[in-house]
């Protein structure tokens, strides 16, 4: 008869024996002790058992399994320090304010990539390509805004800004005066380029710019509704007056003044812009000589100073001119205010016109 029995730490081994006899030979030979070295569990290290079981071949086989946990390790190890090297380059470009070598900015704007997409970013890069305008007549005094377009003083704005005028006087964002000329005009599509006297070049110091902050001309036929969008100008004489919003419609048909005095008139304390839009007139009469041109529609608010001023996308380039808004009557004989009905030419409209303007424009 044989039985069976298992001693204790016996782990999985039978060992029989015969009654009356002298046990069997074991079936293989003894499993020697193996030292084990540091790196496979330490010095001294023993696993459960007491005993370390050899593998195939006569190596210690725990040492073969002990390779996959430490290869894991160092497979973790390398993806952690990937994950960690993306983070700090996020890191980095979150906390670059555009002083470092990895804040490159958008051509002609100072926008880092940390602030593109932000009405701030926007502000800061573009607003000192943006001054106030100032225009006298007899008829009156208008004010309105332009955009440098040049590093020598060049700016582009609405021609109802600088129509008819005597004298033109322009302030930059840093606060100085400069007095301008007016080089062309267009009131088919209600454009002007005026041309600032004595800036020189670049070499001309602004603030701490070292020379006139040209604006960056963008691509208005990629615009798409929705998008959102920055105006800059000086309504009611605020220089630098910063408003956000979205681009509400393209190609909207909008009638303005041609007429120099009705130009002026529209740019008095208290008045509107003068425009007809969808077959009605707003903000007054636009006389009898007048012109109409395709514009982008925005509900950034805009009022009487925004005329000739910025419309800018978020990479910081110009989109637009700004040109026309309403504004109710609140029953007193004053305006109430924008209520987000704007309109800009597109700047496609101006880089055509460019030409035209610099060789004196068209009456």
């Amino acid at each position: 008869m044989t039985d069976y029995y298992r001693r204790s730490g016996d782990e999985g081994q039978q060992q029989p024996y015969t009654t009356g006899g002298s046990p069997p030979p074991p079936t293989h030979e003894p499993t020697p002790p193996v030292t084990v070295w540091p790196g496979d569990g330490g010095a001294g290290y023993q696993p459960p058992g007491g005993v370390v079981q050899a593998g195939p071949g006569g190596g210690p086989a725990h040492r073969a399994r002990a390779k996959r946990p430490v290869a894991l390790i160092a497979a973790v190890a390398i993806v952690a320090a990937a994950i960690g090297g993306g983070a700090s380059v996020l890191v980095q470009r979150l906390t670059d304010n555009g002083t470092g070598s990895s804040g490159t900015g958008v051509t002609g704007t100072n926008v880092s990539q940390s602030s593109t997409g932000t009405v701030a970013g926007v502000a800061q890069a573009v607003s000192p390509s943006i001054v106030e305008i100032s225009a006298t007549s007899s008829a009156g005094q208008s004010t309105g805004s332009g955009v440098i377009i040049t590093g020598d003083g060049e700016i582009i704005t609405n021609n109802h800004v600088v129509s008819g005028a005597d004298s033109v006087k322009v302030r930059l964002s840093s606060g100085k005066t400069y007095t301008a000329k007016v080089v062309g005009t267009d009131p088919d599509k209600d454009l002007a380029l005026i041309k600032l006297a004595g800036a020189g070049g670049t070499s001309q110091a602004e603030g701490s710019g070292g020379g006139l902050k040209a604006a960056a001309l963008g691509d208005s036929s990629k615009v798409k509704v929705g998008d959102e969008v920055v105006a800059i100008g000086s309504p009611e004489g605020l220089t630098g007056t910063v408003t956000s919003g979205i681009v509400s419609a393209l190609n909207r048909d909008v009638t303005v003044a041609k007429q120099q005095d009705q130009g002026q008139q529209q740019q008095q304390p208290g008045g509107g812009w003068p425009f007809e839009f969808g077959g009605q007139q707003f903000n007054g009469d636009t006389g009898s000589s007048k012109t109409t041109y395709k514009a982008l529609q925005t509900d950034a608010s805009l009022n009487p100073g925004n005329s000739g001023g910025a419309l800018i996308n978020m990479n910081g380039e110009i989109i637009g001119i700004n040109s026309a808004m309403y504004s109710p009557s609140s029953g007193s004989g004053s305006t109430a205010g924008s209520v987000g009905l704007g309109f800009a030419i597109p700047v496609d409209t101006v880089k055509a016109d460019l030409d035209d303007l610099r060789s004196g424009g068209s009456s």
